[in-house]
C-alpha cells in the first residue's frame, strides 16, 4: 500500500504575495524568495534521504488550485506516486489524470473529501543540485 512519508509543502492565497513574504520574514525568520522558502529535514529511520517542504503564499487568482476554489493546498511526499493514484482511484477520489515528471520528483493531484486540492509528490532519493 503506497502511504504519505511527510509534508512537502504548504501553499496558500493571499492578495499580495510580497507582502505576505516581506511579514513572515520581519515577524517569524522565513526568508521566502518567489518560489517560497525550503526547509531541508531528514526522514527518521531513512537518514539518507534528502527531504524538503516548501512553503509559500500564491496570488489570490492563482489557477495552481484548480478545479477547487480552496485557499491553500498542502503538498504530501509520497513513497509510490502511482500506486498512491491508483489507490484514491479505486477508492472513487476525484485525481487528476495528468502526472508530471522531472528531475526533482514525479507530481500528481488529487481532492479530498472537503473539496479542497492537494498535490502528491514521489522525489528521488537524492534531490538535484540547486533544488531549493
Amino acid at each position: 500500500m503506497a502511504r504519505v512519508t511527510g509534508i512537502g509543502g504548504v501553499f496558500f492565497k493571499v492578495d499580495d504575495p510580497e507582502r505576505t513574504r516581506a511579514w513572515y520574514r520581519q515577524h517569524l525568520g522565513i526568508d521566502a524568495g518567489p518560489y517560497g522558502h525550503t526547509f531541508q529535514w531528514r526522514e527518521p529511520g531513512k537518514p539518507e534521504l534528502d527531504r524538503r517542504t516548501v512553503w509559500n503564499p500564491f496570488p489570490a487568482d492563482s489557477d495552481y488550485f484548480d478545479p477547487t476554489k480552496a485557499r491553500h493546498m498542502v503538498n504530501y511526499i509520497v513513497d509510490d506516486l502511482h500506486g498512491m493514484l491508483a489507490q484514491l482511484r479505486a477508492a472513487g477520489v476525484h485525481v487528476d489524470d495528468k502526472v508530471e515528471e522531472h528531475e526533482y520528483g514525479k507530481f500528481g493531484w488529487a481532492v479530498d473529501v472537503d473539496g479542497n486540492r492537494m498535490e502528491l509528490w514521489e522525489p528521488p532519493a537524492k534531490l538535484p543540485e540547486g533544488f531549493d
